[in-house]
């Protein structure tokens, strides 16, 4: 069973990372290190909020409308210019942090933040999409998924440009402290509409 980060890379594909290098101005070389780099940051933040209870209860909900449709139609969606659902899902991950995360993600990866923030926006329905898929394929429980989500986020870290592994730190390690909990009552509610 491929992984959620291993499915993610194949569904982005070179097309993928040329969508986001058009959109966004920027290189593929550039916009590829950018995607290695926000991924960390994703399932890590899911991985500090499924790691409670009720965060993982919360999220296992939320996956219901996120059934791994979207990455059938990857490059399309990168090219179409409308982040509004990985806007939300960045609200309710990061909370107060998500400039730590942006300006991390760029000082990290040679982006501007507003760009870093746009491939974080990018990349958050897909990170759920795959998630999504593999709870279904796998049979996954709300107890199951911290434990994958932590392995996934592993992963993702250990192919990270290097300057991103400190800013995880900084900001999963503050997700903790009150700042980006918002997810557990508020992403069923979210992704209602998909």
């Amino acid at each position: 069973m491929a992984s959620i980060v291993d499915t993610l890379q194949s569904q982005l594909g070179e097309e993928g990372i040329q969508a986001i290098s058009r959109r966004l101005g920027i290189d593929p070389a550039t916009a590829q290190q950018a995607v290695t780099g926000a991924l960390p940051i994703l399932t890590g933040a899911l991985a500090k909020n499924a790691a409670t209870p009720g965060g993982a209860d919360a999220l296992h909900q939320a996956l219901d409308a996120h059934d791994g449709s979207l990455l059938e139609r990857a490059t399309e969606y990168l090219g179409q210019g409308s982040t509004g659902d990985g806007e939300g899902i960045l609200g309710h991950l990061l909370g107060g942090h998500r400039s730590a995360a942006e300006n991390g993600l760029a000082q990290a990866t040679g982006v501007d933040a507003g760009t870093a923030g746009q491939v974080l926006a990018m990349l958050a329905p897909l990170v759920l999409g795959a998630l999504g898929r593999a709870r279904n394929q796998q049979g996954l429980d709300p107890g199951s998924l911290a434990g994958v989500l932590q392995a996934e986020h592993e992963q993702a870290a250990s192919a990270a440009p290097a300057g991103v592994l400190g800013v995880l730190s900084g900001v999963l390690g503050s997700l903790g402290q009150g700042g980006g909990g918002g997810l557990l009552g508020s992403l069923g509610g979210l992704f209602g509409k998909r």
